[in-house]
């Protein structure tokens, strides 16, 4: 007979997929305050980081495909966090006042986040564990 916890266990997606689930939670908590997901606050970051970032440089940080993107800017441009402009066939992406007005805010939610759960599972487990996932992340997408 099979021991599926253990399969589960030692599964990469069902262990991947519990990880995303549980520091959802707690990102979603961290960042009640900012009225804004941790997506959307990203996304505000990187146009306040680089007015004029176009809907693909997005997706590429994001690690999230255009559709959704652009989704995510429509939602923001309603929100009058962001205005799109169209150079041509790009479409860039730039903060409004608002957008820079709650760029501290959305700074204290990601530092909250990062010591919520480095009190949990430590500092350098943290790091090192983030570091891991990044490149394995970056392996399968070179792949795809």
């Amino acid at each position: 007979m099979k021991n599926t916890s253990l399969y589960l266990q030692n599964c990469l997606y069902f262990s991947a997929n519990a990880l995303a689930r549980n520091i959802t939670r707690m990102a979603e908590t961290a960042f009640k305050d900012t009225d804004l997901s941790p997506s959307y606050a990203f996304a505000i970051m990187l146009v306040n980081e680089q007015p004029g970032i176009t809907i693909k440089e997005l997706s590429e940080h994001l690690h999230l495909a255009p559709s959704t993107l652009t989704r995510f800017v429509d939602k923001l441009v309603y929100r009058d966090l962001v205005e799109r402009k169209q150079n041509g066939k790009l479409t860039q992406v730039y903060p409004t006042e608002n957008a820079a007005a709650i760029q501290k805010d959305i700074e204290a939610a990601w530092k909250q986040l990062y010591e919520d759960y480095n009190a949990i599972i430590g500092k350098e487990f943290g790091d090192e564990l983030t570091q891991d996932i990044f490149k394995a992340n970056q392996k399968i997408e070179d792949l795809a």
